[in-house]
């Protein structure tokens, strides 16, 4: 991870009501998961990874598979960039349909067996 990292804002216009945390890809992967999404949220880009904004707690008895990062609080590198900014008023990525495309191109079975304790 980065020295230098921040929450990004969300675009003027949108509100975050869940929250915000983030799922680092390498770069060579987001042109892949795009047309396998039915909405794309609030993506950021250093070169490196690209950053999707989705609710807090989207890694709730979810392991995301590698080479994913899960980030908590959204800190992206200072130097990312908004590349994608979606309609509407909220600016997330559906969770599930991003671990699920996300499966798909690395070619890791999805994971639903991790135990959730109530």
């Amino acid at each position: 991870m980065p020295a230098q990292v921040r929450r990004p804002a969300v675009p003027e216009g949108m509100t975050a009501p869940l929250g915000c945390d983030a799922v680092a890809v390498p770069d060579r992967l987001g042109p892949l998961i795009v047309p396998r999404l039915p909405r794309v949220g609030c993506v950021y880009a250093d070169g490196e990874h690209w950053w999707w904004i989705v609710p807090s707690d989207s890694d709730y008895a979810l392991p995301w598979p590698a080479p994913a990062h899960y980030a908590p609080g959204a800190p992206v590198p200072g130097t990312a960039r908004l590349i994608h900014r979606p309609e509407g008023t909220v600016p997330y990525t559906p969770p599930i349909p991003l671990y699920l495309a996300l499966c798909r191109v690395t070619g890791t079975t999805p994971d639903w067996s991790r135990a959730v304790s109530a």
